[in-house]
């Protein structure tokens, strides 16, 4: 293995912007993200079977490392993936490998590594209520089964066709309808269920999976790369058990809690899950559009997949996915849903605007963590595709800003939200990491390039970066330490001559008696303007509330026994630690975002800087000089130089 890797910027600048690159293509075409720390597994760009490499090169390489415990290496495929025995040789790996080149032949390829989850979450416990029956149905059922669902004719008169941008489906008994998730229980479609099913459902009520015979059917058949969003389905639409039988290719469905917990469930072929309880009605439940699934080899069944479609060595196997069809069956709920899960229930309607309990002000670190993954992360993870619908136009004068920036620099957005500022500049190279998982994959369906990680923690070399943006973001964090923290990270980022670029919310929505866009009228009115925070504009949903253009505060509440109190949207701040409410919109999620219950009002936690606050807490970061502050529409904004080492 000769390796090139130079200490010269310019090669460091091009080993980022590929390891970055890996990391895009692996999320967009595979569905795989790679992970912030050091795991046992990385993937190997450009070190696959696409590019030439064979897999005796490529073990010679990462055996020199440590001791290798799985090698995939996907067919017709530009990378490989990689599992050592320790985490200490999958770390050896990615320093010594990363950037350098491997002869293949009288030809070198360079490799880009970069950590992924290991895989292990394959084997969490399933969430309560799910339950998983392989071999359900023989393969001379399968076929008739298969052969009972006509795709080439449809008539709509008798059942309910629809061909949607991920996969097509065929409705029987009742149509669901993706237009309001919900079913109209007054309109029976002409046929019921196909005969072939009925003896299915029977062994069903026989071996008590349900208790009751199911009668709407939906059916759906994804060819490879296809998926379906979480989900959950309607809880007034359906009774508590639902059954999906799968057909054809194994996939891999991911379980979410909303605490977060993800657990992936492989559904092989011909096996059947029924979902109940919890696992209905709490956990959402979908299928990332990708060709490939990494499971493990225990849950392969070797006689479905010829020597082609499978990769195998070790605990982990790469299953090739082919075209599934999944049955799923489920009964008309006649009255509204009295479920153990309120806040997940439409027929209970959607939470109270308040938190049951609000929180106080954090008095450790661990309390500022739980608050901001409470009031912080799980929200716009929760509301990120209504919340990417709102921000869609650049602020100027952060164009200004970058457009200052020298072509071929390396730009890092930290907290990028769904990416607007990325494509701003396109001579530099822009680079984004978001806390939101879902923020991150909206950037990545754009084209950008964005990661996950904390910004107290970005997993960037220290004076990488001629420049910064943090737009945002800061004032996100709980206490003086975290936000202070937030802006050391940033200058460990830059290179010494380095610029930052930093906004945080102005306690003083009114400066130089000009009133910001958050408090200004709407379109001449003095309506409330709702979801504000940040620059969108949306009319107020409770107009009622609303007297001689000022909302009554009736869901804010004072400061009491250190409780932080809820703001009213569109008045000013009376309180610097606050929550301000964010009101759902279902109809900006995606349009196959199916089958939710309407989603509560969420609470995000934000301290409102004072004016001269931002710089004080820049004055408290060594090697930092502040080039210039001012106030830009309710938002106190500073640039900061990092100075050279004397």
């Amino acid at each position: 293995m000769d390796s090139d890797c130079s200490s010269d910027s310019k090669e460091e600048k091009k080993v980022f912007r590929k390891q970055l690159k890996s990391s895009h293509t692996l999320l967009k075409h595979e569905g795989i993200r790679t992970a912030q720390q050091p795991t046992k597994s990385l993937v190997v760009a450009n070190g696959g079977l696409g590019n030439g490499v064979s897999r005796e090169e490529l073990c010679a390489a990462l055996n020199e490392m440590g001791e290798v415990e799985t090698l995939l290496m996907p067919p017709h495929k530009p990378y490989a993936f990689v599992t050592y025995r320790s985490q200490e040789s999958a770390q050896k790996a990615h320093f010594h490998l990363n950037g350098g080149k491997l002869m293949c032949g009288e030809n070198g390829v360079t490799l880009y590594l970069s950590f992924i989850d290991s895989g292990e979450s394959v084997f969490a416990p399933l969430p309560d209520g799910l339950l998983l029956v392989e071999d359900f149905v023989s393969a001379e059922e399968e076929v008739q089964l298969m052969a009972a669902i006509d795709w080439s004719s449809s008539n709509d008169e008798v059942i309910a066709q629809k061909a949607l941008k991920h996969r097509r489906v065929k409705h029987f008994g009742f149509e669901f309808r993706y237009d309001n998730n919900n079913v109209d229980k007054d309109e029976p479609l002409p046929a019921g269920l196909p005969d072939v099913c009925l003896p299915l459902l029977e062994r069903c009520i026989k071996d008590g999976y349900i208790d009751i015979m199911p009668d709407q059917l939906t059916v759906n058949q994804y060819q490879s790369g296809q998926g379906i969003p979480p989900h959950v389905d309607t809880h007034s639409a359906f009774e508590d058990t639902l059954l999906s039988l799968s057909l054809g290719a194994r996939t891999v469905m991911e379980f979410r809690h909303p605490d977060g917990r993800v657990v992936p469930v492989v559904l092989p072929g011909r096996s059947l899950l029924v979902m109940k309880g919890e696992s209905r009605y709490l956990w959402t439940h979908g299928i990332t559009p990708r060709k490939f699934d990494m499971v493990p080899v225990c849950d392969l069944k070797s006689s479905t997949h010829s020597g082609h479609d499978l990769e195998t060595n070790g605990s982990l196997t790469l299953s090739k996915r082919g075209t599934r069809t999944s049955f799923t069956f489920r009964k008309i709920r006649p009255e509204p849903c009295r479920c153990a899960f309120p806040s997940a229930c439409d027929s209970q309607g959607p939470p109270a605007p308040l938190p049951p309990s609000p929180p106080a002000l954090p008095s450790c670190p661990s309390d500022a963590a739980r608050l901001e993954q409470e009031f912080v992360h799980q929200v716009y993870d929760a509301i990120a595709y209504h919340f990417s619908s709102t921000r869609h136009s650049p602020w100027p004068r952060v164009c200004h800003f970058l457009s200052t920036l020298t072509p071929g620099s390396v730009l890092v957005d930290v907290g990028c939200g769904n990416g607007k500022y990325l494509g701003v500049n396109p001579e530099i190279t822009a680079v984004g990491c978001d806390r939101s998982s879902a923020l991150v994959q909206i950037c990545a369906d754009r084209g950008f390039n964005a990661f996950v990680s904390d910004a107290l923690s970005v997993p960037l070399r220290t004076a990488s970066c001629d420049a910064c943006i943090s737009i945002a973001v800061i004032h996100h964090l709980s206490t003086q330490e975290r936000r202070l923290a937030a802006v050391r990270e940033l200058v460990r980022l830059l290179k010494p001559g380095g610029r930052a670029l930093i906004y945080v919310w102005a306690f003083e929505q009114e400066h130089n008696k000009q009133k910001s866009k958050y408090l200004k009228d709407h379109n001449g009115k003095q309506n409330l303007i709702k979801n504000t925070s940040e620059g969108s504009q949306e009319p107020c949903e409770y107009p009622s509330k609303c007297s001689d253009g000022a909302c009554t505060p009736t869901d804010y509440m004072p400061v009491t026994d250190g409780k932080l109190s809820v703001h009213t949207n569109r008045t000013a701040f009376n309180t610097q630690d606050l929550l301000v409410p964010w009101h759902l919109k279902e109809g900006k999620r995606q349009e196959e975002k199916l089958e939710t219950s309407p989603a509560p009002v969420f609470h995000r936690f934000y301290h409102v800087f004072q004016q001269g606050e931002l710089e004080q807490l820049c004055a408290q970061v060594s090697q930092v000089k502040v080039l210039r502050s001012y106030h830009d529409q309710g938002n106190w904004c500073v640039i900061l130089l990092k100075e050279e080492l004397h």
